[in-house]
């Protein structure tokens, strides 16, 4: 199974889930389309849930905790 690579926006600094092949995506948080071999690479997973986990700690990290 190809890595799941987890990329920040070049524009908003949003962070994005895409696959290992993959070119482009559009932000789901500011909507630009974003070249992917350009964006900046913060980490790759196994598999989504392991990325997803990596995304809640680096989100916890800057403060953005959604625990009440």
């Amino acid at each position: 199974m190809a890595p799941i690579l987890i990329l920040k926006c070049t524009k908003c600094g949003g962070y994005i889930l895409a696959k290992h092949a993959q070119k482009a995506k559009v932000c789901p948080y500011c909507g630009i389309k974003i070249n992917l071999q350009k964006a900046i690479r913060v980490a790759a997973a196994e598999n989504a849930f392991d990325a997803s986990e990596i995304i809640k700690r680096l989100k916890a990290e800057k403060g953005f905790n959604h625990k009440p």
